[in-house]
């Protein structure tokens, strides 16, 4: 399946990223490429087969959320590292609206 170069640029747009002709031809080739590989895997029979998300075997492999009390050295350390503080607290960014 090889797409026009305006499906490629739509795609770009839905993303909101900027390529140029270049990159247009360059990434066009790939996701067409990818595309394809998709097709040939149409053609694989997976009837017996059970659907899974993941074939490692892997369980989750995070740890449990820990918290540690810092002595006051520590934490001051760790404070004098920010950019800014606000309360003794570090001051961030809004990140919704």
């Amino acid at each position: 399946m090889k797409l026009k170069r305006e499906e490629i640029k739509y795609i770009a747009d839905l993303a909101r990223l900027e390529l140029t002709d270049e990159e247009l031809k360059k990434y066009g080739s790939q996701l067409s490429a990818v595309l394809n590989y998709f097709e040939q895997l149409k053609e694989v029979d997976t009837i017996d087969i059970e659907p899974t998300a993941q074939v490692t075997g892997l369980e989750n492999a995070l740890r449990e959320d820990v918290k540690e009390d810092w002595n006051k050295i520590e934490a001051g350390e760790a404070l004098r590292q920010a950019p800014e503080l606000e309360n003794e607290q570090i001051k961030v960014k809004r990140v919704l609206g």
